[in-house]
């Protein structure tokens, strides 16, 4: 429980007393004298220190007894940023449980694919997390049924499948158990809901968050017909199983909210998650904060840009294609050759009753292996790596699974030809999350220190600078892109 137990003791008490709202998420308060374990910024009568443990998740405190205040709504949390850096493998399943991984229960099956034993990996997550992979799946699926209760009209019936209970029976036992009341009686102003296929949700964000930096970001990269950003939105089409739907993002102050049309409601919690990703809600500042401030450049540009996000990617494959074509070109290109694949070679779909947003998905693998590039403008050789990664992928000897370890990615990324170093950094930045990703050789990143080295600098050496940058090198490469001097990624 490495989050909580490297904060003083006193630092969190009296963040508890004072519900300062920084701490919102890093921690959770289980109360001994009531059984509920609240948020550090819940406005009930602050109980004595004495009858008070503290928890780093909402799962350690669920699994040590401990059910949800009603009141200051721990589901509503931002999410926590320990999750995200205290070990790689800890990070990589709990990618993989909020996709869904431990719906069946089959922690061998998660340990197997994370490639360790389900003994060691059970020890990892108490040790970082506080609960087991279990425990951390269940107060998931409980915490995502309860905002859909609360923030949503679905049905019961919808919401249990969403949250990945299984049957009606065992989402009305669980909630029984561990709010005392069944989900219908937990929804404000009874069940009034009826079956939709479109729902809203908030995701909620730690602050600071810099929206219109991140929004401009894709903004500057959107595929034409798959994505779409206006009017302080974004918009892009995905596919989900055998459905086709749009997402709709903005922010709304403290949280993104979410808009999700013309897909069935068991993929929403998969679906809530990847978008969390992507927008990068979780990021863990307080962490990468005070490593990126020890450099001097990189303190100004953090103080300029105290909200930076890493951009994460909707989709792995469509990412990948879309770096290959940034290869040695500007964004602009790069987004011209993206729109005019999708457009030649991407499926046209339309959701029943919404008349705005994009219309095409970007192409399968097996829709580009032996596509004829060439006649879109882009050249020969390029044109040949689109269509070997393809393969690759369509083969599965590539794949963008949250599983893997991300050196073992750029291995296998980076061997087909045309693919270098910093094609699979960046793919690894965005696709993988890998908080430690660095292009090092992106021309944008060295000419940002090339005057603090008063000449041309190396990929090298910015390499043997970035080595004090650790773990959050990613982070590090946003902010330098985002400055004056650093345009780029």
């Amino acid at each position: 429980m490495d989050s909580v137990a490297t904060i003083d003791q006193r630092v969190l008490e009296r963040a508890r007393v004072s519900r300062d709202p920084r701490f919102d998420g890093r921690f959770y308060v289980g109360v001994m004298t009531t059984g509920i374990y609240c948020r550090p910024i819940c406005p009930a009568n602050a109980p004595k220190s004495e009858n008070v443990r503290f928890f780093p998740t909402a799962a350690a405190a669920s699994e040590a007894g401990f059910r949800p205040c009603l009141r200051c709504r721990p589901e509503c949390a931002p999410g926590t940023p320990a999750w995200a850096g205290t070990s790689t493998t800890v990070r990589r399943g709990l990618r993989l449980i909020a996709d869904g991984a431990l719906d069946e229960g089959d922690v061998e099956g998660l340990a197997a694919r994370l490639g360790v034993t389900s003994r060691h990996l059970r020890r990892l997550f108490v040790r970082h997390v506080g609960a087991s992979p279990l425990a951390v799946a269940h107060t998931q699926r409980l915490q995502f049924a309860k905002r859909l209760i609360d923030e949503t009209t679905l049905p019961m019936k919808d919401i249990s499948v969403a949250a990945g209970f299984g049957s009606v029976r065992r989402f009305n036992d669980t909630f029984r158990r561990v709010y005392g009341k069944t989900p219908r009686e937990l929804r404000r102003g009874g069940d009034t809901a009826r079956a939709s296929d479109a729902f809203s949700l908030m995701l909620p964000y730690r602050r600071p968050y810099d929206w219109d930096r991140l929004l401009g970001f894709f903004a500057a990269r959107a595929i034409p017909g798959v994505e779409q950003v206006t009017g302080g939105r974004y918009r892009r089409g995905v596919r989900y199983g055998d459905g086709c739907g749009i997402i709709e993002i903005h922010d709304a102050g403290g949280a993104l909210s979410l808009a999700v049309h013309g897909l069935q409601t068991e993929s929403l919690l998969a679906l809530v998650q990847r978008v969390r990703g992507m927008f990068d809600v979780d990021a863990p500042i307080d962490e990468f904060g005070p490593v990126l401030r020890r450099d001097g450049r990189l303190r100004a540009w953090l103080r300029d840009n105290p909200g930076v996000r890493v951009p994460g990617a909707w989709d792995g494959w469509e990412l990948a294609v879309r770096a290959v074509l940034g290869q040695q070109v500007s964004v602009a290109a790069a987004t011209t050759f993206a729109g005019r694949i999708a457009e030649r070679y991407g499926v046209a779909f339309s959701v029943d009753g919404l008349d705005q947003g994009p219309g095409r998905l970007f192409p399968t693998p097996r829709a580009l292996a032996r596509a004829r590039l060439e006649h879109l403008g882009i050249i020969r050789s390029r044109a040949q790596t689109i269509r070997d990664l393809a393969r690759a992928v369509d083969r599965g000897d590539v794949s963008f699974d949250a599983a893997q370890v991300p050196e073992e990615f750029c291995a296998a990324f980076s061997a087909i030809r045309g693919i270098g170093d910093w094609t699979s950094e960046y793919v690894a930045m965005r696709v993988l999350k890998n908080p430690d990703a660095f292009p090092a050789s992106d021309l944008g990143l060295l000419r940002a220190f090339d005057a603090s080295a008063g000449r041309r600098l190396r990929p090298r050496e910015l390499l043997e600078r970035a080595e004090n940058w650790r773990p959050w090198r990613a982070y590090a490469a946003l902010l330098t892109w985002g400055s004056d001097t650093g345009a780029g990624g």
